[in-house]
């Protein structure tokens, strides 16, 4: 499991963030922090792998935090605690100290569910990735750089989700259908079906009809190999 320390000063929005970690599956919350001060200290006693960190603290703001954290304040493990920022500062100054202290991502809030959902797989397969020697692609990966004739994704969809569905198809026994894709990823049916149609689309899936005694045919998807 990923233990993620959440850091925000608004009590009901540390709620709300804490449940979208907690119904990703790999991840668990392990503290939740309102306060510069205490977000330091979390981090110090329970040493999560990742800290979802608000900009907005009463006694000090999340770039302080993150500064504290880089530079060992909070002990030698917080070096190596990854941050993604969680917050509704969207200055150029904030969003560019966030990146000098080396932030895996910036969520503007409010964000769904699914916004978060993205960055945590991205953040579980990197993770899971960085073992041994790395080549290129694990590289690219990591720092967000894209081949230049990769397939764009359809406006609304994200490589992340396409990635979770992706691995839906190439795990199933038999063809699925997008009520069955949504159960597996938690997207609605109408999402979960335009990721399917984007597979196709892009020839890496093959789509059937199944047709019952009444009503329209249901389609059911296939991972091409």
């Amino acid at each position: 499991m990923i233990r993620v320390l959440v850091v925000d000063d608004d009590f009901m929005v540390a709620k709300v963030h804490s449940g979208y970690v907690a119904r990703t599956p790999g991840f668990e919350v392990v503290g939740v922090a309102h306060t510069a001060a205490e977000a330091i200290r979390s981090v110090r006693e329970l040493r999560p792998d990742l800290v979802l960190l608000d900009i907005y603290l009463p006694d000090a703001d999340g770039v302080h935090v993150l500064r504290e954290l880089r530079a060992g304040a909070a002990g030698e493990q917080a070096g190596h605690t990854d941050v993604i920022v969680v917050s509704a500062a969207r200055d150029v100054e904030t969003v560019r100290a966030a990146v000098r202290g080396g932030v895996l991502h910036y969520l503007i809030k409010p964000f769904e569910y699914a916004a978060l959902r993205d960055q945590l797989a991205h953040f579980a397969e990197v993770r899971s990735r960085l073992t041994g020697s790395v080549d290129q692609a694990v590289l690219d990966q990591v720092f967000g750089a894209r081949p230049t004739a990769a397939p764009t994704m359809p406006k609304g969809l994200t490589p992340q989700t396409a990635k979770l569905v992706e691995e839906v198809l190439r795990a199933a026994e038999s063809d699925v259908s997008a009520t069955e894709c949504a159960g597996e990823t938690n997207l609605s049916r109408v999402s979960a079906r335009r990721y399917l149609e984007h597979f196709v689309s892009a020839g890496r899936a093959e789509v059937r009809l199944r047709y019952g005694s009444t009503g329209r045919p249901e389609r059911l998807y296939r991972w091409v190999d």
